[in-house]
C-alpha cells in the first residue's frame, strides 16, 4: 500500500537515529518516495550522506540550502507528502511540536503538513514517563496526530523501560496499514487456518507436527494489509500477529479447528487453508498419563473431518478456496488431485525436498496450480511468499 507515497522521514537528535535507515530502506522496497527532513542534533547522531544516499534526495536540515538566496520551502513540502513520519521523536521536538515553536525547519515542515504525521518516540524511560512529556503527547494526539508508542527494553541509558523507538519494520507496518484501508481486498473477508493440530493421546502426549504457522501468519498479516477483515483459526504456535484487522482463534485439535472453519466459511469471501491438519487423531483419549508396560504401544486411530472437502462441498458461487499441499514425492501429481477432490480454486504446493521450504523455514519455494497450468516461484522469504498468493488470488477473482 506504500507503493507511489510520498513520505517525509523527520529525524531527531536522537541515539536511535540510526534506525532511520531502515525505515528508509523499508519505505523504499515497499515503492514509498522519501523525503528526509533533520534537525541540526540530528546530524550529530548520522550523517546526510548517509541518508542522502539511501533515498537518493539531498538532505533537507537548514532554511537556505545556499547563501545565494536558494531555500527549502517547507510550504512545499507540507503540500508534496502523503504522510509524514517523525522517528525518531525525542521530548525537545515533541514538545516544540506541541506548542508550536518553530525554530527549525522540521518544525515549520511539521505545521505546514497536509498529511496525517505519524510520530515515534525515543528517549530515556523517565523522560517519557514525565508529565510533561505525557502531556505533549497527549496534545499532539488531540491535534490528530497518530503515536507510534516506544517499546519497552534496554534504553542507552543501559535503564530497562519504555522509551526505546519501535521498530522499524513495525512503523512502517503502522504507515502500510494506514494505507491499505482503500486496499484490493477492502470490504472482504478473508478466513485462513494456520499452524499444526495437536491430537491428545493422554493428558502429557500428542500427534502433532512441525508446523511453525509462519506462511499462515505471514498471509493473514498480508491480506489484513491489503484492506480485508481476516479470522485467522491458529493451531498451538508461538507466532504473534500485528494487525488490527485480524481476528484471531486459537484451537488445539482438528475437530476445534474443522468446527471453527465451518461457522466462519460460509460468512466469508475467501478460504485459505494453510494449516498442517492431523489426518488421524487416536480413537480414545486416556484420562490418565499412560504408563510404559511392556515392550509395545499400540494406538489406534481414526480420520479426523477432513476441512478442506467439507467447505469445498459447501462453497458458494463467488466464493474462493485456496489450498495447500506439502509432498515429498509425485509432488505435482498429489497437488493436482487434491485440487480436484476439493474442490479449490488454486493449491499452493510446496516441496520438502526443496532447501529452505516447508515447516520452520524463514523462507518458502512454492507453485501454484489452477485449472488453467502453473506458476513457479523462487524461493523466498515467506512475507513475500504471502504477496505472490494474494495478489494471485486478486487476479483469479
Amino acid at each position: 500500500m506504500l507503493k507511489g507515497k510520498k513520505i517525509i522521514l523527520g529525524i531527531t537528535g536522537s541515539i536511535a537515529a540510526y534506525k532511520a535507515c531502515y525505515i528508509i530502506r523499508g519505505l523504499i522496497k515497499r515503492g514509498a518516495e522519501v523525503q528526509v527532513v533533520i534537525t541540526p542534533a540530528g546530524k550529530e547522531f548520522i550523517t546526510p550522506i548517509t541518508l542522502s544516499a539511501l533515498t537518493s534526495k539531498p538532505v533537507i536540515s537548514e532554511f537556505f540550502a545556499q547563501r545565494d538566496g536558494t531555500w527549502n520551502s517547507h510550504v512545499d513540502l507540507g503540500l508534496w507528502a502523503d504522510a509524514m513520519l517523525i522517528a525518531p521523536a525525542t521530548a525537545s521536538t515533541i514538545g516544540k511540536m506541541a506548542n508550536g515553536i518553530a525554530d527549525n525547519m522540521l518544525i515549520t515542515t511539521y505545521l505546514s503538513a497536509k498529511a496525517p504525521v505519524f510520530v515515534a518516540p525515543a528517549m530515556d524511560l523517565d523522560m517519557f514517563a514525565h508529565p510533561s512529556t505525557q502531556k505533549n503527547l497527549e496534545v499532539l494526539r488531540s491535534y490528530g496526530n497518530r503515536i507510534i508508542e516506544p517499546a519497552s527494553g534496554e534504553l542507552a541509558s543501559h535503564l530497562v523501560g519504555k522509551g526505546r523507538m519501535e521498530e522499524p519494520e513495525n512503523i512502517i507496518r503502522v504507515l502500510d496499514d494506514f494505507f491499505s484501508s482503500t486496499g484490493e481486498l477492502a470490504g472482504k473477508k478473508v478466513l485462513i487456518t494456520a499452524g499444526p493440530t495437536y491430537e491428545k493421546i493422554d493428558p502429557v502426549r500428542f500427534i502433532g507436527n512441525y508446523s511453525s504457522g509462519k506462511m499462515g501468519f505471514a498471509l493473514a498479516e498480508e491480506c489484513a494489509r491489503r484492506g480485508a477483515e481476516v479470522i485467522l483459526i491458529a493451531g498451538p504456535v508461538q507466532q504473534k500477529t500485528a494487525h488490527s484487522r485480524i481476528q484471531r482463534v486459537d484451537v488445539e485439535s482438528a475437530r476445534e479447528m474443522y468446527d471453527e472453519a465451518m461457522k466462519h466459511y460460509p460468512s466469508s469471501d475467501i478460504g485459505i487453508l494453510c494449516a498442517a491438519v492431523a489426518d488421524f487423531t487416536p480413537a480414545a483419549v486416556a484420562d490418565k498419563k499412560i504408563k510404559r508396560e511392556g515392550d509395545d504401544l499400540v494406538l489406534h486411530l481414526k480420520p479426523t473431518h477432513d476441512i478442506a472437502a467439507s467447505l469445498g462441498k459447501i462453497k458458494a458461487p463467488g466464493q474462493q478456496l485456496i489450498g495447500f499441499a506439502l509432498e515429498t514425492n509425485d509432488e505435482q501429481k498429489n497437488a493436482v488431485g487434491k485440487l480436484e477432490r476439493k474442490n479449490f480454486d488454486f493449491i499452493v504446493l510446496n516441496s520438502l525436498n526443496d532447501a529452505g521450504a516447508g515447516f520452520r523455514h524463514d523462507t518458502n519455494k512454492i507453485t501454484i496450480i489452477d485449472r488453467q497450468g502453473k506458476v513457479e516461484f523462487p524461493l523466498k522469504p515467506k512475507t513475500e511468499v504471502a504477496g505472490d498468493i494474494v495478489e494471485f488470488i486478486i487476479h483469479h477473482s
